[in-house]
């Protein structure tokens, strides 16, 4: 089983241009767009988090029942949901304005122990910013990695909700040594400062880094860069696009058993090539559709 640690939360998407567009109530969130995109893969997934009893909170869950989700391990509160406002522009790229005080998520305590045949735990987004949950999982994904767990982050950098971005920056160097696979934007990398080579020598197996519409890279601790093209299509936006990119990457580790650091060391040019290829097939789709609408299996293709 992967499981994704992260938050659940709504996007409202505008309908239109300008200001005053109307919005469209959303399921969203990092963390859960990725745990979505790995169900309707086929990925048997668990999904870690603290969710509202109100009505959002209640449609969060069902969506991810739908996806064939296990919310087992999904902690429930009174608070309200987090909102998180996008607005799209010309080229279809998302920016957000989040409304996170007092809400459920960010009220996460990390578990005693995750759920059973767990195989990969992946972390990101919002949820590794927002205290106090934050620090829950960070403990999380200490502690899976203290057990030979193999962890993927996607750090998904949110700068307005960061207060202090040289204590953020630290941070994540400090969870490098916990993680066995890093996956983030070009637009990230730049903003955390440092390089693929930097971060491998501290700890990831692999470091993927997307570049949008033009593909994604990995590089390797043996210095390998490889890169794959991205897939041509009618961008609707591009909500969601990281998330199923994380998805299929450990949908597609899976199914090359190679969920674990060594394992991950050890794949082949042809294997990183046919997982970012199908890596990329998958962001495709999701981006040529509103909102975060992950494909299944049958629209991707095999491996």
């Amino acid at each position: 089983m992967i499981v994704v640690a992260g938050e659940a939360l709504i996007d409202l998407v505008p309908q239109g241009r300008g200001a005053l567009a109307s919005l469209k109530p959303a399921l969203g969130g990092g963390p859960y767009n990725t745990a979505v995109a790995l169900g309707r893969l086929g990925s048997p997934t668990a999904f870690c988090s603290r969710v509202s009893l109100d009505a959002f909170g209640e449609a969060l869950l069902v969506g991810l029942r739908e996806a064939g989700v296990d919310v087992s391990a999904v902690q429930r509160g009174t608070e309200p949901t987090t909102l998180a406002v996008a607005s799209i522009d010309d080229g279809g790229s998302a920016a957000y304005s989040f409304y996170v005080d007092g809400t459920a998520d960010r009220l996460f305590t990390a578990p005693a122990a995750l759920p059973s045949r767990t195989r990969a735990v992946s972390f990101g987004t919002c949820s590794l910013v927002l205290e106090p949950g934050a620090s829950a999982y960070e403990e999380l994904l200490r502690a899976a990695a203290a057990q030979g767990v193999f962890t993927a982050l996607d750090p998904n950098i949110r700068a307005g909700l960061i207060p202090d971005a040289d204590a953020y920056r630290a941070r994540f160097k400090s969870w490098l040594p916990s993680v066995s696979l890093l996956k983030l934007s070009e637009e990230d990398a730049l903003w955390l400062g440092g390089t693929p080579q930097e971060w491998l020598a501290a700890g990831p197996s692999a470091v993927v880094i997307t570049h949008g519409g033009d593909g994604l890279s990995v590089f390797t601790r043996d210095g390998a860069a490889l890169p794959v093209p991205g897939e041509k299509v009618d961008v609707v936006d591009t909500i969601g696009a990281g998330d199923t990119v994380n998805a299929a990457l450990l949908h597609g580790l899976a199914a090359l058993d190679a969920l674990s650091p060594a394992a991950l060391a050890a794949l082949r040019v042809d294997d990183w090539t046919r997982l970012l290829r199908f890596a990329a097939r998958a962001a495709a789709i999701t981006c040529s559709r509103a909102g975060a609408e992950p494909p299944y299996a049958a629209e991707v293709g095999a491996l």
